[in-house]
């Protein structure tokens, strides 16, 4: 009976700790919740998760403009542009990183965690204040349009 209890222990513990890990997996390619551009994260190379503008929508585009041509208003291409970075691993997600806004040309702190749906939850923090967005996967071709970019 005590042996059963221990297993049990045991699989409730290993399930606990996979979940956890869930909401760490924040690695991917994202469409933002305007579904106007996708951000692919990867790990920075200290396992903390760095995000940058993968792909925009040329429909979204002002006119005259293109995704290869378009400027954050300090003057930096926002295509490839590096939009968070600086995370710390916390007990649940991932916290203490900046999120970089192109369109205000300000960075805010930020938050970023898997939710168990597989979407991505994204926070933007003006001291307690926080604006939630929520990211979903971005789809395959569009995936497949940013690794192809990157070559």
């Amino acid at each position: 009976m005590i042996r059963l209890a221990g297993l049990a222990i045991s699989a409730l513990m290993l399930g606990a700790a996979a979940h956890a890990e869930g909401g760490h997996d924040v690695f991917g390619t994202f469409l933002t919740q305007a579904q106007t551009s996708t951000v692919t994260i990867e790990d920075c190379g200290d396992g903390s998760p760095c995000g940058r503008v993968s792909w925009i929508d040329p429909n979204a585009m002002e006119p005259g403009q293109t995704p290869e041509t378009a400027l954050t208003k300090a003057g930096e291409p926002v295509l490839g542009l590096l939009m968070l970075q600086g995370f710390d691993k916390k007990r649940k997600d991932w916290r203490g990183g900046t999120i970089y806004d192109p369109e205000a040309d300000k960075s805010y702190a930020s938050r970023l965690k898997r939710m168990e749906d597989g979407r991505l939850q994204v926070k933007g923090c003006i001291g307690p204040i926080c604006q939630t967005q929520v990211w979903e996967e971005a789809p395959a071709a569009l995936q497949a349009s940013t690794s192809a970019s990157d070559e």
